[in-house]
């Protein structure tokens, strides 16, 4: 009956961490900066600024998939410690695979992703909906990232 409970950090102690900047604060005009928890500890921002600290503006949560699959970067899949870990950005951005074959298969999403962004570049006129293939690869896409 009686403890510690763990308690949200206030928004004005909420840090991110960034490759460039080291640690980062949500500015106070942001639409999230009351937001005391995310689900994900990853966020995409558009807007980095330098007043008494660095603030991120305009920012939003992204989960792990969405980011190994659209994020910049090469994908690669390691071995560490009896774990497969997929890095991003050479590796600043790491997660830990629940096995091999999910890594693997991740990687190989995201390669046909890619794949088929440059043949729409190619071919601005393409349907991705209408190709066989490219409706396998956003469906697939879809699947994984609404029921992660």
């Amino acid at each position: 009956s009686t403890g510690a409970v763990k308690m949200q950090p206030k928004a004005e102690e909420l840090k991110f961490v960034t490759r460039n900047d080291g640690y980062v604060h949500i500015h106070p005009s942001s639409v999230n900066y009351q937001t005391r928890h995310f689900e994900s500890p990853y966020l995409v921002y558009h807007e980095k600024i330098k007043t008494s600290r660095v603030f991120i503006r305009d920012c939003s949560m992204v989960s792990v998939y969405p980011l190994v699959l659209l994020g910049g970067g090469q994908v690669h899949v390691q071995l560490q410690k009896g774990e497969f870990v997929i890095s991003l950005d050479d590796g600043w951005i790491r997660f830990v695979a629940a096995s091999h074959q999910v890594a693997e298969l991740v990687k190989e999403l995201r390669c046909e992703l890619d794949q088929l962004l440059q043949d729409k570049i190619k071919n601005p006129s393409m349907d991705l909906c209408m190709c066989p293939r490219g409706s396998q690869i956003i469906g697939t896409i879809v699947k994984l990232v609404t029921t992660q």
